[in-house]
């Protein structure tokens, strides 16, 4: 299926809905540390985040540890910054859709090493700022399956 990295994640509940967004949509979730939560038992069962036995759930150091592990794949950065809609994209098995943190989405210096046909954006209505983070992953990973059929479903 699709990988889905999440870049410093700041808030617990969208990451818990992501988690169970990844069991059921068959995806694998790449958490890229520092996290803005823990992990440790009592807290994920208090933030939401005890979807976690049904996921596949990987933590990594770093962003160049992300991306030593998935390669392959077509990577993607998810921006409000871009200028490809995300459904332009062809998505294909295998693929890792990135996205920033909460509070500050994706730093220049990561958007930097995406070609424009690799920097996506959800539309939006003029003046809006963002969408939340589990919204937007849900968006692209659903347009991402629906490409391939819905695969395993």
């Amino acid at each position: 299926m699709f990988h889905i990295v999440l870049f410093e994640p700041e808030i617990p509940g969208n990451t818990g809905n992501i988690i169970r967004l990844s069991a059921n949509s068959g995806c694998r979730l790449h958490l890229v540390k520092p996290l803005g939560f823990s992990l440790d038992e009592k807290s994920v069962r208090r933030s939401g985040l005890d979807y976690h036995e049904l996921a596949d759930v990987t933590v990594h150091e770093d962003l160049a540890a992300a991306r030593m592990s998935l390669q392959g794949g077509n990577w993607y950065a998810f921006t409000t910054k871009a200028s490809r809609m995300y459904a332009s994209a062809t998505f294909q098995p295998g693929d890792v859709l990135l996205f920033g943190p909460e509070t500050r989405g994706l730093p220049v210096q990561i958007l930097d090493e995406f070609d424009a046909g690799h920097r996506l954006k959800l539309p939006m209505q003029p003046g809006s700022r963002s969408l939340n983070l589990s919204n937007a992953v849900s968006v692209a990973v659903y347009e991402a399956w629906r490409q391939n059929d819905f695969s395993g479903a």
